[in-house]
């Protein structure tokens, strides 16, 4: 049996659909693992994506923020942080919005029973800030009824402007 070499590059991010619909929207899904390289090229694929159908900074820097924190807690509370576990990550690209979608492995959660971080009892607690930076930035957030996938839109229409 050989032995894998531990200096070696992480696997690229396997991508199982790409392309446009007549719409001209961009659809892409990765499977990723908690590896930096791998979390950094998605979001920066997507904003490509993002500024190539005209979607401007404050848009950029909303994508980023939700697909960051939408990973991250993916990878923390959803794979446990462990080693292997994968989270697959998709969006859909077009003129008129952007929708994000990170699902799992685990369990899931409910999230209404993440308390409020901006509530007084809960300002030095470090739970539920990304969520609410997701619900701040994104058009929309919706969980699915397990609570181990969430979908995300901005749609300029509706955005909220990026503090600045």
């Amino acid at each position: 049996m050989a032995v894998a070499d531990a200096t070696a590059a992480p696997p690229a991010p396997r991508s199982t659909a790409m392309g446009h619909d007549a719409g001209d929207t961009l659809t892409e899904t990765r499977t990723l693992t908690n590896d930096a390289a791998q979390i950094h090229r998605a979001a920066t694929d997507l904003l490509t994506a993002a500024a190539d159908a005209g979607h401007g900074e404050s848009a950029a820097f909303a994508l980023r923020l939700a697909l960051e924190e939408a990973v991250r807690n993916a990878f923390e509370h959803g794979c446990r942080d462990c080693p292997g576990r994968a989270v697959v990550v998709g969006w859909d690209v077009s003129p008129a919005r952007v929708v994000i979608r990170v699902e799992d492995p685990g369990p899931g959660f409910d999230p209404a029973g993440v308390p409020d971080p901006t509530a007084d009892e809960n300002l030095e607690r470090p739970c539920g800030r990304g969520l609410l930076l997701m619900r701040a930035y994104m058009s929309s957030v919706e969980f699915n009824e397990r609570g181990n996938a969430v979908t995300m839109v901005y749609d300029p229409a509706r955005a909220r402007p990026a503090a600045g």
